[in-house]
């Protein structure tokens, strides 16, 4: 990193204005200009700038920080202990506030990544934006681990256009930087990923297998695990049910290999869906439960399966196991407050427990004033045609049949959409 670029994120981080760190050295107008790479300042002024700000210059702590900034990255992309995440992280703040490191533009973009591993969406968000300035000052490697947590960060959002907006121009930076394969095949599995949840499924399969080959390679079967299972969601959605059935169970194999529990409650979620779609409700519960039992999956991913698992007694007819489920689920969408998806699972919740309870006014009312308005301003059209054509069916038992031809052509319509996408 360019010692001006160096010198402006410092004082970035340290919250000084340009007015504080010039002060009595130079002038404001010469300080912007060596900010910002249109002068280059004697090796007196950068010292006394330097000093300003605290900073030593020390070329064997910086190769110490170097390895250690290089191993915090890598743990960041691991299983790790987050206590160890977190005490690393503040070794390293402490070492390159000290010290003028080549590693601290690095350090500054991974600290967007951390933040979204730890949970801390708002201060990613603050560190973006205290980059955002910084960030034509990047060089190549720099702006494509920029834009891919930046895209990290959108796709937690649940915005999935921006975030495959900015993994394009990160993958675009490939080609100019020296990148390990495995580096590549994470971004290319990271952008299969979100093809899949924007229903762009010949997308997700072809970046998949690109990311899969170089697993392989690497005898990375965890990786090669959540390969296989983006690849069965992806032929489960084109009815390829073979092809589903054999990425799955190739995915179950590697993580039982492995013990990863997190890899077996995945495959059985999505055991459950492809039962589901292929009209086997009965498989489908069988899976939906080994995932609600199990007290390690993340709650999100266990509040899905609980939602799923609703639909499927509700289809079957089983009122009392309905109710049951849907209680649990109450309890669970209380410890999740704070998720991006605490609304659509709210509603779907809310829509059952009307129905099953024959509270139909209220069924009415939060499908097609709250529910239905809230997928359409999302694009969310999967469950739009499932909410649409329920709405549709309720209405026709209740012989209002103006009511249900106004919700079968919305599901109708919203389904070609889908098919189009």
């Amino acid at each position: 990193m360019e010692i001006g670029a160096f010198i402006k994120l410092q004082r970035i981080k340290h919250e000084m204005t340009q007015e504080e760190l010039a002060r009595g050295i130079v002038s404001m107008s010469y300080l912007s200009k060596i900010e910002n790479e249109k002068t280059v300042a004697s090796p007196e002024v950068i010292s006394l700038l330097c000093t300003r700000l605290g900073i030593e210059v020390d070329s064997d702590k910086d190769i110490t920080i170097k390895e250690k900034c290089q191993n915090w990255y890598d743990s960041l992309f691991e299983v790790n202990d987050k206590q160890e995440i977190i005490a690393a992280y503040e070794e390293l703040e402490e070492l390159i506030s000290l010290v003028r490191s080549d590693s601290l533009a690095m350090f500054e973009i991974h600290k967007v990544r951390y933040y979204l591993v730890l949970g801390e969406y708002d201060k990613a968000l603050e560190q973006i934006n205290k980059l955002n300035d910084m960030s034509a000052l990047f060089d190549n490697l720099h702006q494509f681990y920029w834009f891919k947590f930046k895209g990290n960060y959108n796709s937690l959002n649940g915005d999935f256009n921006n975030a495959m907006r900015f993994y394009k121009l990160a993958e675009e930076k490939i080609s100019q930087i020296h990148l390990p394969e495995v580096e590549a095949a994470d971004l290319n599995y990271t952008i299969s990923v979100t093809h899949s949840k924007l229903k762009n499924t010949l997308e997700a399969i072809d970046y998949a297998k690109k990311a899969i080959n170089i697993f392989q390679k690497e005898y990375n079967f965890i990786r090669c695990a959540q390969c296989h299972i983006v690849l069965g969601i992806s032929y489960r959605r084109i009815r390829m049910f073979d092809r589903t059935l054999e990425n799955l169970n190739l995915a179950m194999q590697l993580g039982t290999l492995n013990n990863n529990q997190a890899i077996i409650q995945l495959v059985n979620q999505n055991l459950g869906y492809l039962h589901s779609t292929k009209g086997e409700p009965r498989k489908a519960i069988h899976y939906f439960e080994e995932v609600i039992a199990d007290n390690t999956v993340k709650l999100d991913e266990r509040l899905l399966t609980t939602t799923y698992l609703i639909k499927e007694y509700y289809k079957v007819g089983m009122v009392d196991k309905t109710k049951e489920v849907i209680g649990k689920a109450l309890s669970l969408l209380k410890q999740a407050e704070y998720s991006v998806f605490h609304e659509l699972f709210y509603y779907i919740i809310h829509t059952f427990k009307f129905a099953v309870n024959k509270e139909y006014k209220k069924f009415e009312r939060l499908v097609s004033e709250k529910f239905i308005p809230y997928l359409k301003d999302r694009k969310d059209y999967s469950n739009l045609v499932i909410y649409s054509k329920m709405l549709g069916e309720h209405y026709e038992r209740q012989k209002r049949y103006e009511d249900s031809v106004k919700y079968y052509k919305m599901a109708s319509k919203t389904y070609e959409q889908v098919v189009n996408l």
